[in-house]
């Protein structure tokens, strides 16, 4: 593989920092799983802790391209469109494009995706109406992805975080059961279940040294991180020489969302319809204008 085909940048590996309290609360779930196998128990951890290579095996990237990504292989024709930009993508970067499949989403959205270790899935609606130099921007910033080890981080993180959020989950269903069942006993039952739960939930927290609550702020601090890694990829696209048709692409975006807004509003009367302070600190992508603020010193670098 060529020198510049995988790094692990400091976003991949902030990414992999925080999901580390997940990752330990997992554990903990297995651990207690593992303890229904008797003497098996180690051997059921060590499985746990070795299925993370399992992601990365290409038929399981290629069940998670079509279940969970609602990707397909692209036609000849779309192949025949696809391959020729990719193939001047990878070159500017010096990687071998081979090393990476190309996938498809029916969308008529604007949008693109770097998955896994080797996926690049572009939209219906990028791949027929941008032009080659704005695809060719659009694969770039997945490329960049890639690259800076953010794909492969955050499946990583994603799938050993999945045993603590089932569990998670499961407990929020018994406590709702819980809930209505107390409510039943009027006021003493409900003073009663918050004892409880509330019981618990200390001794969990108290237990696990305050994982729990570090767990509660991860979905903000991964949002921070994941915007972080798109501007990574947008300077990855940049440096190749693809910053003019990246602000072109932006621009695009912008355009849609603006519509999807006016579109929100009419609905509301005419009222528009404002984001919450909590949503903007959610969201995995930086707006237009930080990211066209950062691509500046290469748009003026290429118009000198």
């Amino acid at each position: 593989m060529s020198s510049q085909q995988r790094h692990t940048d400091a976003t991949a590996v902030g990414n992999l920092l925080l999901y580390l309290p997940n990752f330990l609360c997992s554990l903990f779930v297995v651990g207690l799983v593992s303890l229904f196998f008797g003497d098996f128990a180690f051997l059921v951890i060590l499985a746990w802790l070795a299925s993370g290579a399992f992601v990365f095996h290409r038929p399981a990237e290629s069940a998670l391209a079509r279940h969970l990504l609602r990707l397909r292989y692209p036609t000849p024709p779309e192949r025949a469109k696809l391959e020729p930009v990719w193939r001047e993508v990878t070159a500017r970067a010096g990687v071998e494009g081979r090393n990476y499949e190309l996938w498809v989403e029916d969308s008529d959205g604007l949008n693109a995706v770097a998955a896994a270790g080797h996926i690049v899935g572009v939209t219906r609606f990028a791949m027929n109406e941008l032009p080659n130099g704005e695809l060719a921007a659009v694969m770039a910033h997945e490329l960049g992805h890639h690259v800076g080890g953010h794909a492969w981080s955050s499946l990583l993180g994603h799938w050993y975080a999945q045993p603590g959020r089932l569990a998670w989950r499961v407990l929020r269903g018994v406590t709702g059961v819980m809930y209505k069942v107390s409510r039943a006993f009027s006021c003493f039952g409900v003073v009663f279940f918050a004892l409880f739960v509330g019981g618990i939930a200390l001794a969990t927290v108290s237990s696990l040294y305050g994982l729990p609550l570090l767990v509660l702020g991860m979905p903000y601090a991964l949002a921070a991180v994941g915007r972080r890694a798109e501007l990574r990829a947008d300077q990855h696209a940049a440096a190749l020489g693809f910053a003019p048709m990246l602000a072109a692409v932006l621009g695009k975006l912008h355009q849609q969302e603006q519509q999807g807004k006016a579109a929100l509003a009419a609905l509301n009367g005419g009222v528009p319809v404002e984001e919450s302070p909590l949503s903007k600190l959610l969201s995995s992508h930086p707006d237009y204008y930080t990211r066209l603020h950062h691509l500046q010193p290469y748009l003026q670098s290429q118009r000198h």
